[in-house]
């Protein structure tokens, strides 16, 4: 059923509901709103494949693993990477921002709920030195430091927490040291509490929990 005939359902649905003519309107806008994983495929397979992974597992480092991410958490990163209202983007990549110029809101949508549908392969923890470091870090934190446990937010395993925190479990290490370096030294700038957190961690400290994080299940 196309897109049209649905919208026209809803239309006939809300009239013979005797709602008003506001009611109507956001029923419509539900019904558009609905992501729509097939043509989110499409646009990871046309546009996203190439660094992400067709299913959102990337083959290396350089880029991140989507698949299994919370979608709330996708759409704020692909919005961020987009200038608006005049200012500049929140997260700056001239590859991304490049990419997201050409998505609508609702292709954001569509992408995002694509790739949290898709099952996450596992990572793995390689260096056996920083494990306890990493674990201290991601699960205590140092509060003399004002670092505070990785886990509080992002979950015990790595899950996260939906629309406010991303999932971690299995990600590359290798990215997980760029965003926190990134954070670290102000080139990331959409995250206060994640900018304040790196600012108080060593570079060994962040390889040492980024390394821990890949091997989070």
């Amino acid at each position: 059923m196309n897109r049209l005939c649905k919208s026209l359902m809803v239309l006939e649905f809300a009239v013979a509901a005797g709602l008003s003519a506001v009611a109507v309107q956001k029923a419509m806008a539900a019904d558009q709103a609905k992501p729509d994983l097939n043509r989110g495929q499409t646009i990871a397979t046309q546009v996203c494949a190439a660094c992400h992974g067709a299913d959102g597992n990337s083959a290396g480092g350089a880029y991140p693993k989507l698949a299994g991410q919370h979608p709330e958490y996708l759409v704020k990163q692909l919005h961020d990477f987009k200038p608006a209202d005049g200012k500049p983007a929140a997260r700056s990549n001239p590859i991304m921002a490049g990419i997201v110029g050409a998505l609508s809101d609702q292709d954001m949508q569509n992408v995002a709920a694509y790739f949290a549908a898709q099952a996450p392969k596992p990572g793995y923890a390689h260096n056996a030195s920083t494990v306890a470091l990493g674990q201290k870090i991601y699960r205590g934190g140092d509060a003399e430091r004002g670092v505070p446990a990785c886990a509080a937010c992002h979950g015990p395993t790595g899950q996260g927490i939906p629309s406010q925190y991303p999932r971690l479990s299995g990600q590359w290490s290798e990215y997980i040291v760029a965003q926190l370096t990134a954070f670290q030294q102000g080139t990331r700038n959409n995250n206060e509490p994640m900018h304040a957190v790196s600012q108080r961690l060593s570079d060994s400290e962040i390889k040492a929990v980024a390394d821990y994080i890949a091997g989070l299940h």
